[in-house]
């Protein structure tokens, strides 16, 4: 299966329910974006890694990691998200050490954190993509994809999920058609409400 490298757009919240964030990466070769829900720390240290300028006072968990590994001579080759079921990814990170590569099952979320800190890449399946991944919507007046909102994403709607799973909320879809739920998927697309496109995708998915 080829490889799919992904950069990291963004990070949207919600404003009415704590611990939920959704973590946005963009393929580097194409316009799809894949949304990928997260827990608050999680959030908080990638962002943090994002704003180089920004350093805490006492080192983070993934700070903590890439330290450890540093002054072992450990490196993170690269991170590739390599399975999705029911909503929920998988990633593995490939790491060096003497010439020698090892491969750790990780969350995702964790696995991208310590990719900023390592400069790693990112990658997926094209299957994955191919399955979860979301086009960005076109500008009407010029056949351009709109990348007005490239750092942090608008706020969206409400979606207090579980961490990392992107599972719709329990009977919210389940009641839609298959062609109504592409319709609230391209609606959802263009009004950039991530997170609701990341739910119904998942329903669809499990149809």
């Amino acid at each position: 299966m080829s490889l799919v490298k992904l950069t990291i757009k963004g990070i949207s919240y919600s404003q009415t329910q704590n611990g939920a964030y959704a973590l946005i990466l963009n393929e580097v070769d194409g316009d799809r974006k894949l949304p990928i829900v997260i827990g608050a720390f999680e959030a908080q240290s990638i962002a943090i890694a994002l704003e180089k300028e920004i350093k805490p006072p006492r080192p983070l968990t993934h700070d903590l990691f890439k330290s450890f590994a540093d002054r072992f001579d450990i490196v993170v080759k690269q991170v590739i998200i390599h399975k999705l079921v029911d909503g929920v990814f998988f990633s593995s990170i490939i790491c060096e050490r003497d010439k020698i590569e090892e491969i750790i099952d990780a969350r995702t979320s964790d696995a991208i954190a310590l990719a900023l800190r390592f400069s790693a890449s990112i990658f997926t399946y094209k299957n994955i993509l191919d399955k979860a991944g979301i086009y960005l919507k076109t500008n009407p007046n010029d056949g351009e994809f709109d990348a007005s909102s490239d750092d942090i994403l608008s706020n969206p709607e409400t979606f207090g999920i579980p961490e990392e799973s992107n599972v719709a909320e329990e009977g919210t879809y389940a009641k839609h058609s298959l062609s109504e739920l592409n319709d609230l998927l391209n609606e959802a697309v263009e009004n950039e409400d991530y997170e609701k496109a990341a739910k119904v995708r998942d329903e669809i998915s499990r149809r």
